[in-house]
């Protein structure tokens, strides 16, 4: 299929969704209406993790076509957003929006291409959810995802890539992928910060959803990235994902602290940076609300 992330959703949505289609039929597997969303804000809460899903492919996986999804592709968002720790409801919520998706594709492959439909199958999923919620990898209510000693977890990193990445995520916010990959090109010189009066290193990155903007970090970080693609003659820094994740996991059990994944380190920039807007004669509700633009909530 082609066309933007939504016009995809929009068309995988008008195979699925029938207002006020009743409960009975929904649930008749010999009925047209088998399997599909009566309710509009049901439909638009499914379809805006849809766009999430789409965007996280199209920027990790360079999938444009929502028909070429795969199993694949469905383990991979489910594990990513379990980096983040998410509430049990909220992973709920996206296992059954993917569930909507795979009947969806399901539906559109058979009126597109009558005779050699496309199969989808995201079976995975619910296991997933199962493992998470076993595992306890959800989280029943909030829970303080802050490291109380970030630096001490940095320093004990194996590997120096992986210390000067968090290191980036724990000064400017940045999001797992803003620092798994940063090209020469994203470092945009120092400049003065409007809250602190100090002068810092911005880098440029572009993270979920595409959406772009400046993560400062201090001069000595900004200089470190600098040497890094001097001295070795290139213009990517690079790591994997994975790798990261788990350098993080294991020095947090050598040092017997509770593991908050690499998304700590940008709950730590943010308990910070409001203290720092606090201190710089901003209220606290003006505080929250430039931090939230600074990383990348609207």
């Amino acid at each position: 299929m082609r066309g933007s992330v939504y016009y995809q959703s929009a068309e995988l949505t008008k195979v699925i969704f029938f207002e006020g289609a009743k409960k009975e039929n929904r649930v008749n597997p010999n009925h047209e209406h088998y399997g599909c969303v009566a309710s509009f804000k049901t439909m638009q809460s499914y379809r805006n993790i849809w766009n999430n899903f789409f965007n996280y492919l199209k920027e990790h996986f360079k999938v444009k076509n929502c028909e070429l999804i795969t199993e694949d592709h469905v383990k991979a968002y489910i594990e990513y957003k379990l980096e983040y720790y998410p509430s049990k409801q909220y992973l709920e919520k996206i296992t059954s929006a993917l569930g909507k998706l795979e009947i969806a594709l399901n539906r559109y492959s058979k009126l597109k291409y009558e005779d050699n439909p496309i199969t989808y199958d995201f079976k995975i999923r619910q296991e997933l959810l199962n493992s998470a919620k076993d595992l306890k990898l959800v989280a029943n209510n909030y829970l303080n995802r802050v490291y109380t000693n970030p630096n001490l977890i940095i320093d004990n990193l194996e590997n120096d890539k992986h210390k000067l990445a968090a290191t980036i995520q724990l000064q400017g916010g940045a999001r797992a992928e803003g620092v798994t990959l940063i090209k020469k090109e994203q470092l945009k010189g120092i400049k003065i910060d409007e809250i602190t009066n100090k002068s810092v290193g911005v880098i440029e990155t572009k993270e979920k959803g595409g959406k772009i903007g400046d993560v400062l970090v201090s001069i000595e970080t900004y200089e470190a990235l600098e040497k890094y693609f001097l001295e070795n003659g290139t213009s990517i820094f690079k790591i994997k994902y994975q790798d990261y994740v788990n350098d993080i996991k294991s020095t947090c059990q050598k040092l017997n602290i509770p593991h908050q994944g690499t998304h700590g380190f940008r709950w730590t920039f943010a308990q910070n940076r409001v203290r720092e807007y606090q201190n710089n004669g901003y209220t606290y509700e003006q505080a929250l609300q430039g931090v939230s633009w600074e990383m990348k909530h609207y």
